[in-house]
């Protein structure tokens, strides 16, 4: 009887924490918002842990993603790297140098918006109506965004405003179910990049938002002392890893021959369901 016990409060232990990592895995680079699909878990998983716990387990799962975007597109990575230090060099022409600043410059309105968020924490942020109606609202903006025609085949020569207006998007992401891929996928293809091209510049500009969420969870995680979360975080992470490697390589597979309809309506349906069960009182939150 004592055996089984502890079986089953291991496995109710763990559980959680696989279905986070799996949401997370499955939902971070695809249009669909992530962080609005954790909000959702965490309120039908009871939720009763404490902030610091909470949004280390969630940013846990993202540095799991960030590690996974970082294989799947390790030649643009490198291209970046090798262009940004040419710049020092005087060698300003190269196409990863110029990709590189483009990243940089579009990560700086999201890195000054989370900062301000993390300092007040919120408690918006957790309101699964909040994320019922971004869904609806944002996978709306992808529909409309999706339906503009295609100017831009490449990345190549993207200029520091277009850079700018995707990363002014990338803000919003930060409201519960906007969908960060989402917002900064619909805000490329407004200004007329390819489908395949705009979900290669939204997952390359993943890099800096969720290393900047990484680094303040981390800080959080070494002040809790918590070797028993630590032990979760990581194993959350690994999951999260695997998961979104093969999310990324199937969306970009999509992405050749099919369009972001199926998401936006995935996201309609989604919010709809949502709304329909809090108004009613089906789900107590």
């Amino acid at each position: 009887m004592l055996g089984l016990s502890v079986y089953d409060s291991l496995v109710m232990g763990l559980l959680p924490i696989i279905i986070l990592a799996l949401v997370q895995g499955i939902t971070e680079f695809l249009p669909v918002s992530s962080s609005g699909h954790l909000v959702l878990v965490h309120a039908f998983l009871g939720g009763g842990e404490a902030w610091a716990e909470r949004i280390v387990m969630d940013v846990s799962v993202h540095v799991g993603t960030l590690f996974a975007v970082l294989l799947y597109f390790r030649n643009d990575v490198k291209a970046m790297i090798c262009g940004f230090l040419g710049w020092f060099k005087g060698d300003l022409k190269s196409a990863g140098g110029s990709l590189a600043v483009s990243i940089a410059l579009a990560s700086i309105p999201v890195l000054v918006a989370g900062l301000v968020l993390h300092l007040f924490k919120p408690a918006w942020l957790d309101r699964v109506e909040v994320m019922a109606w971004a869904t609806i609202v944002f996978g709306i903006v992808l529909w409309v965004a999706d339906r503009r025609p295609q100017k831009i085949n490449s990345l190549d020569g993207m200029s520091f405003v277009h850079a700018l207006i995707i990363g002014a998007a990338q803000a919003l992401a930060l409201i519960p179910g906007t969908s960060r891929s989402g917002i900064t996928m619909s805000a490329a293809r407004f200004l007329g990049y390819s489908r395949a091209e705009a979900a290669r510049f939204s997952l390359l500009l993943a890099i800096i938002a969720i290393s900047g969420a990484g680094a303040l969870a981390g800080i959080e995680l070494a002040e809790s002392g918590d070797a028993r979360l630590g032990f979760d975080a990581l194993l959350a992470g690994f999951i999260a890893f695997i998961t979104a490697w093969v999310a990324i390589a199937a969306m970009m597979k999509w992405l050749e021959k099919a369009s972001f309809t199926v998401f936006a309506v995935y996201r309609l349906i989604l919010g709809a369901a949502l709304l329909v069960a809090i108004y009613s009182g089906f789900l107590q939150l």
